[in-house]
């Protein structure tokens, strides 16, 4: 009897490494925002570099079972969706995989993905963002010298064009020379504080973290486009 075709994107099981797996799952936990201990299906895929709708990803999702069969990883459901923790027979299996060199790096992790990506396109906007700015600088400017004073509503256009324009340019500074590169050890959380700030009170720390909403937030800068 003939086998059916196999789908041509689809990887043998064999190649589809359950240490590896174990180590993405160990990886995307040490990097939730929340510090939760699990981590779920779709954060796993992420962290090998998988799609989630592909045949890869249902061979991991395999492998996942057959880790859950074996006692190196535990199933839950917090919330509702589907989140996996390593056992101590898996970190021990992790441990000894890492030890005996056999563990295959796991590709590049998505915050530092997200690092490099909004380095990069800093790189290339700043000096769009800076040349806006200076754009409403020089609109300010030709009012207060204008011989007629201007509306009041001209003013408070003005004042939320240049808030916008210096949010960019803080922005993209920020992302391009303060935002340290993530160590892949722990999650790369902003914290929005600066070194030191911590002993400020209460409300100057307060207003610190505000006036940074949004810095590393680079889906922002297309409302400049």
């Amino acid at each position: 009897m003939s086998q059916p075709p196999r789908h041509p994107r689809a990887k043998p099981a064999a190649l589809v490494e359950e240490t590896q797996v174990l180590a993405a799952l160990d990886r995307a936990v040490r990097h939730h925002e929340r510090g939760a201990p699990t981590a779920p299906s779709w954060a796993i895929l992420e962290h090998l570099g998988v799609p989630r709708r592909s045949g890869e990803a249902r061979l991991v999702r395999a492998a996942l079972r057959a880790l859950d069969a074996a006692g190196q990883i535990e199933i839950s459901h917090p919330h509702g969706v589907e989140a996996w923790a390593l056992t101590g027979k898996g970190r021990r299996r992790l441990r000894r995989a890492q030890r005996a060199g056999r563990l295959t790096p796991l590709p590049e992790s998505p915050q530092h993905r997200r690092w490099r990506g909004a380095q990069t396109l800093a790189g290339q906007e700043l000096e769009r963002f800076t040349r806006g700015l200076r754009e409403q600088l020089e609109r300010g400017l030709a009012l207060l010298d204008a011989g007629e004073p201007a509306p009041s509503d001209t003013w408070f256009e003005l004042a939320e064009a240049l808030r916008r324009e210096c949010r960019l340019v803080g922005s993209a500074t920020h992302c391009l020379r303060e935002w340290p590169e993530p160590d892949d050890s722990t999650a790369d959380l902003d914290t929005r504080l600066e070194p030191g700030e911590e002993s400020l009170d209460l409300d100057a720390r307060e207003r610190q973290r505000a006036l940074r909403m949004g810095r590393r937030n680079v889906a922002l800068w297309r409302a400049r486009n």
